[in-house]
């Protein structure tokens, strides 16, 4: 019905950044929310920012001065600018949007996650 397919993931060196883009596709009416969760191994799965249509962007305090989640309602794409990266940020993250389809009815989604690692 929906599929998410996520980008911009890798290795990168602490202090360093990256761009990660979700985009949504399918059976689309509009889109509630979109945001990006991260998994570490052995850890539960966190939130590190959300955008919800119409209103203001919230995050983790753990990245809160560093990330910067922004959204394309145009392409259904969801971005999440990391800067100062350091160790703590290496995780799988994973894209989750909050979808009405076109046949009604509100839906989560999650994407296949990406890898970021940081390490020197």
């Amino acid at each position: 019905q929906v599929q998410l397919v996520e980008s911009g993931g890798g290795l990168v060196q602490p202090g360093g950044s990256l761009r990660l883009s979700c985009a949504a596709s399918g059976s689309i009416f509009s889109i509630a929310a979109m945001g990006w969760y991260r998994q570490a191994p052995g850890k539960q799965r966190d939130l590190v920012a959300r955008i919800i249509s119409g209103g203001s962007p919230n995050y983790a305090d753990s990245v809160k001065g560093r990330f910067t989640i922004s959204r394309d309602n145009v392409k259904n794409t969801v971005y999440l600018q990391m800067n100062s990266l350091n160790p703590e940020d290496t995780a799988v993250y994973i894209c989750n949007a909050d979808v009405r389809l076109v046949t009604g009815g509100v839906f989560g989604f999650w994407g296949q996650g990406t890898q970021v690692t940081v390490s020197s």
